[in-house]
Parts: C-alpha cells; sequence; structure tokens
C-alpha cells in the first residue's frame, strides 16, 4: 500500500503490521442502509468540536512509490483553510464492527497518535433527512445497491463457469427492483467509447495484460489490521479521526461504500479489492472526494432539494463521480484510469450484447474470467434474464466525469468546488458569493494547488488524452 506522507509524496507501508487478536464474531444484520454514490447520499449532521464541524466518507487506488514531486509552498486560499492545529495533532480513532481489539497495538501512547477504540455512542450521530437533504440532492432509494444486487449470485456463477461461459445468468433478486431507476440507467452512451478504449489499450501497451497491470498496481492484498491501521491514519490526515465505523465485508460488488447504519456514518470495504496500492486511492475517493464534499454540502445553503432548485443547480454528477475517480489514481507514478474506462466500455458493449457475449468481448482486455465475471454483473445487474440485450449504464459517469474535469482543468477553482459540496463544476461561479466558506474541509492532497495541478497534467499525459479531442467533443 502506497501512504502519502501529507506531503503529497511517495511512501511505501511497512511490509508488516502488528498483528492484531482475531475478531470477534460479526453482529447480527441490522438496520443498515446502503448508499447511492449518485449525489443521493444523507449529510450526517455535524459535531460541535471547539474548532469546526467533524466528519467522514470511501475508497479507490495507488501504486509504486516514486519519487516525490518537487514541494510547494501551500497557496490554499485563507478563506479555505479548515484544519486548526489542534485538529490535526488529535488523537485518531475509528469504531470497528468486527473487532474490539486496539487498532495499532504497537502504537505509542496517546499523544504520540495511537489509535484507540471509540465507543459507538461517542460517534457523530447522523440525522434523519428528508429525500432530497444532504449529499447531492438526490431523492433515490439509499437501498439501491442492495435491491441491484442479485440474491443467487454464486448459484448462478458456478452454472456459467460450469457451462463454459456459455450459460447466460437468470438473476433473482430479494427486493423489488426500483423500476424508475432502471429506466434512468437503461441507455448506454458511446460519446467516449473511443477515448475509453485508448485507455484501455495504453494500459496493455504498457503492460502486455491486465492481470501483469494489477500485479505491478495493485499488490498485495491487505490483511484485516493493515487495512484498520491506513484507515486510521488517512482519517487522521483529514481530520476526520474518531468519526467513522469501519465494516469489512466480502458482499459488496464494488471495492467500497458508504452507509448508514444504527444513524452512524459508516465506511464498508470490499477485502478482495484491499490490495497494497489502491487503498490509499480508495480512501481519496470515498472519505477525501465524496465525504468532505457531503460535509460541506451540509452547510450550504443548497443542502436541501429546495435549495437546489431555488439556486437551480445542475446534479451532482458527474462532477461528483469524476472528482472521485481523478482522486483515486491522484499521486500514483502512472495513473492510468483502467477501472473507468473498462466500466464505461463494458457499459456501451451490455446494451447490445447478451451476458455470454459480453463476458467472450472483454476477453481481449482481461484473461482472468473472474475480473471479467465482476465487470459483467455490474454493468447486467437490474436484469433477470441476461441473455437479452442491456445494461445499467450508472457506471459510465465515471469516465465521463473524469473527462469533463480534465477538459475545464485550467480554469475550475477546485479548492472551491470542494468547499461548496455536492455541486457541479459548472455551477461554481455563480455560487461564489453565496457559498459558505468559514468551517469549510479541504482535502489535505488539494491544499497545494500547484502539485495537485501537476497531477492532473500527468494523468492527462499517462492516459495519451488528447486536448484538442476533449475540446471537440466538449465544445464550450
Amino acid at each position: 500500500m502506497v501512504l502519502d506522507s501529507g506531503a503529497q509524496g511517495y511512501e511505501r507501508a511497512p511490509d508488516a503490521l502488528p498483528a492484531c487478536p482475531p475478531p470477534s464474531p460479526k453482529p447480527a444484520p441490522s438496520d443498515r442502509k446502503f448508499l447511492d454514490q449518485d449525489g443521493g447520499r444523507p449529510v450526517p449532521s455535524p459535531p460541535q468540536p471547539a474548532t469546526s464541524s467533524s466528519h467522514l466518507n470511501h475508497l479507490s487506488e495507488s501504486e509504486h512509490p516514486g519519487p516525490p514531486p518537487a514541494q510547494a509552498t501551500p497557496r490554499s486560499r485563507p478563506e479555505l483553510q479548515h484544519l486548526s492545529e489542534s485538529r490535526k495533532s488529535r488523537c485518531g480513532r475509528i469504531q470497528r464492527s468486527e473487532s474490539s481489539c486496539n487498532v495499532n497495538s504497537a502504537g505509542g501512547s496517546r499523544g504520540q497518535g495511537g489509535g484507540q477504540i471509540r465507543s459507538a455512542t461517542s460517534l457523530p450521530h447522523i440525522a434523519k433527512t428528508r429525500p432530497g437533504d444532504g449529499w447531492g440532492g438526490s431523492s433515490k432509494s439509499p437501498c439501491l445497491l442492495v435491491a441491484l444486487r442479485p440474491c443467487n449470485l454464486k448459484p448462478e456463477q458456478d452454472k456459467f463457469f460450469q457451462s463454459q461461459f456459455t450459460y447466460n445468468p437468470q438473476f433473482e433478486y430479494e427486493e423489488p427492483l426500483p423500476v424508475a431507476t432502471l429506466d434512468k440507467y437503461r441507455n448506454a452512451s458511446d460519446q467516449f467509447t473511443v477515448q475509453a478504449v485508448g485507455i484501455i489499450r495504453a494500459v496493455l501497451e504498457k503492460f502486455g495484460s491486465y492481470e501483469r497491470f494489477e500485479a505491478a498496481t495493485g499488490g498485495r492484498l491487505l490483511s484485516k489490521c493493515q487495512i484498520w491501521a491506513i484507515v486510521r491514519k488517512y482519517l487522521q490526515k483529514e481530520g476526520c479521526a474518531g468519526e467513522v465505523v469501519v465494516q469489512l465485508t466480502e458482499d459488496l460488488l464494488s471495492q467500497a461504500v458508504m452507509m448508514v447504519e444504527k444513524s452512524r456514518p459508516t465506511l464498508a470495504i470490499n477485502l478482495a479489492g484491499a490490495r497494497q496500492h489502491w487503498l490509499e486511492g480508495m480512501l481519496r475517493h470515498e472519505i477525501g472526494t465524496h465525504y468532505l464534499r457531503g460535509v460541506n454540502n451540509s452547510q450550504q445553503p443548497w443542502r436541501s432539494a429546495e435549495g437546489r432548485q431555488k439556486y437551480g443547480l445542475r446534479p451532482a454528477n458527474p462532477t461528483e463521480e469524476g472528482l472521485a475517480s481523478l482522486h483515486s489514481v491522484l499521486f500514483r507514478r502512472q495513473p492510468f484510469l483502467w477501472r473507468a474506462a473498462l466500466l464505461y466500455y463494458t457499459i456501451q458493449r451490455a446494451a447490445h450484447m447478451s451476458f455470454c457475449q459480453l463476458f467472450q468481448d472483454l476477453g481481449q482486455f482481461v484473461q482472468d474470467a473472474n475480473v471479467r465475471w465482476e465487470y459483467c454483473v455490474r454493468a447486467k445487474r437490474g436484469q433477470t434474464d441476461t441473455s437479452q440485450p442491456g445494461c445499467f449504464s450508472k457506471d459510465q459517469v465515471y469516465l465521463d466525469g473524469v473527462l469533463r474535469i480534465l477538459r475545464y482543468r485550467q480554469t475550475i477553482d477546485f479548492q472551491l468546488l470542494a468547499a461548496l459540496g455536492k455541486v457541479s463544476y459548472e455551477d461554481v461561479d455563480q455560487l461564489r458569493p453565496f457559498g459558505v466558506l468559514e468551517q469549510t474541509r479541504i482535502p489535505h492532497f488539494m491544499q497545494d494547488l500547484e502539485i495537485y495541478r501537476q497531477q492532473l497534467e500527468h494523468i492527462m499525459a499517462t492516459n495519451k488524452l488528447d486536448e484538442e479531442e476533449l475540446g471537440r467533443l466538449l465544445p464550450d
């Protein structure tokens, strides 16, 4: 795992982290609510510490350590500075749902940053919100991710593999499918298919295969104890220590997801995706982007659906997921946008193919059958009979948002975009006079805008994105 040192340098995680006592039995399912990542998350009610509001969020990718970029004096605007020295030095604690052992049993004393378990009663409480309030003004069902996960996924996977990839899965769902949501994401776009394929081919030219790319950029899977230690350290860097319940699971289609459980902000991490060099970027995606923008959004006059309508705001996406996806690969030596590109391509093809045909088509890019299965399931989720063409196109938003932000990267005020909450980059200028900025929180990796912008240029070059081509696709 590559850990960001706080100055945007590269730092390798220790090969061996302290062992934890065996985790206690997992709690029984409770009032868990999975949250859609489409700008429709409920926002926590800000706690009231002595200095500023506190809160939480999600995860993505990092890579091999390399030479650190040139350091520059931070140039953040004074009105956007939000973390006091007392917050930065505060002891970091996280509540774990699976274990009661010390987060870092080999750590120092409390004053030296040693992490201890914090009781659930001391965590920030998330107030109930009306539909449309909070993360992005969306009224989507918070159970979207649950409703769209087939309940017979494993048996159908076994049938598919036993048939030598010729059987089209027949998915079943425990909850009634959200018809309005399925209709919204029924149609795929091909606007950026050329760019998606270009990114995929750039990766294959560099590494030869997806499997080599994963080995070189992902690293080894992390143990639960290592994950908790890395999460705690990241929360300290963002000033979010003591605010997040962390759960580790194997039941997610995505790498991680934010949810509300027992009115507490909860981060669920997929153990299968928690790799050595990916976890830091995953945290920048979820916590540094989604969560902090959600926290900032909660104090803005457009935090409710009525407020968004009053100010005439555009949807938070594709800006929200595009920004998070960029932060997933930020500070990698080779920041390829593989995942966003392959999701975009897979969905575009799924709209015209059966599950079997889609699986075979992805074989030109990915040999690993399990990986292809996962991408096909994401593209076909919501379908019952996957022998028919069709897709769930939501995951195209990642590459769509990335390319739009990169197209206008030289004119976007990124710190203000983060401070104003769940808003589109297109609305930043009109909202500038109305934003409440006194206690907004800017992610640590965005404090130095000079280095931040250098990284965006690095992403453009690595993925072989053409400035003129983006200009033609996204004219002013």
